[in-house]
């Protein structure tokens, strides 16, 4: 679904690195992330970010709560489209959704991989179903191996669950899962001391971020 006649583009999100795109023809609906538009110097970065997201949707083929790999060309990533609404719009307040958001966890940890991006609310979205999905894997950490850096990348993607948890559902939370929420990763508490305000100058002077962590002024748009 590139450059028809008869396809219809709405803009969900432009910035440093290009353009995310929901484009329709006739029944058919699909995602692009374009990084042919990417800011002068910063057209690599972008495409290096797509591929690894590539890479990521390839081992994820088949699960459902994730948008699968339709194409790849070096430049535009084409997934599919996800029919849900962001968390911070769709506010889930039942357990039932946090329940199967922590198997999707599961799942995503059994094929070697880490989110390491979930504290954004655009990056989780609770489908027309009420199921829980994840979007955006351009910083994951793919691994055939599940050594120790790659199971505590593992619990801080559950320790942020939780967070939004015990925003949308406190009274849900169980006794292990507040010891989970008291127990900060050395990567958490060197990310909060350290390199969390340097991200968020670096997000909002150099690239036009501004909420939910980075997710951008169209962020909620993008989630899908």
């Amino acid at each position: 679904m590139r450059g028809d006649e008869n396809e219809t583009v709405d803009v969900l999100k432009a910035d440093a690195f290009g353009r995310i795109e929901c484009a329709r023809q006739g029944d058919a609906v699909v995602i692009r992330r374009d990084t042919r538009g990417a800011r002068f110097g910063l057209g690599w970065f972008a495409r290096l970010a797509a591929r690894h997201e590539a890479r990521a949707l390839r081992r994820l083929a088949g699960l459902d709560g994730v948008p699968q790999l339709l194409a790849w060309d070096g430049a535009v990533l084409v997934r599919s489209y996800l029919d849900g609404r962001p968390m911070q719009c769709g506010q889930p307040r039942d357990p039932r959704y946090f329940r199967a958001a922590h198997r999707l966890l599961k799942a995503l940890r059994a094929r070697g991989l880490a989110h390491n991006d979930l504290a954004k609310e655009p990056n989780w979205l609770v489908l027309a179903d009420g199921a829980p999905a994840v979007v955006d894997f351009q910083i994951c950490w793919i691994t055939a191996r599940h050594g120790a850096l790659f199971r505590l990348l593992a619990r801080e993607d559950l320790r942020h669950l939780l967070k939004h948890k015990r925003t949308y559902c406190p009274g849900a939370l169980t006794p292990v899962e507040k010891r989970v929420l008291a127990r900060r990763s050395w990567i958490a508490r060197g990310w909060h001391a350290t390199g969390k305000r340097l991200y968020k100058l670096i997000a909002r002077r150099l690239f036009g971020y501004w909420d939910n962590e980075g997710g951008g002024r169209d962020g909620l748009r993008d989630a899908k």
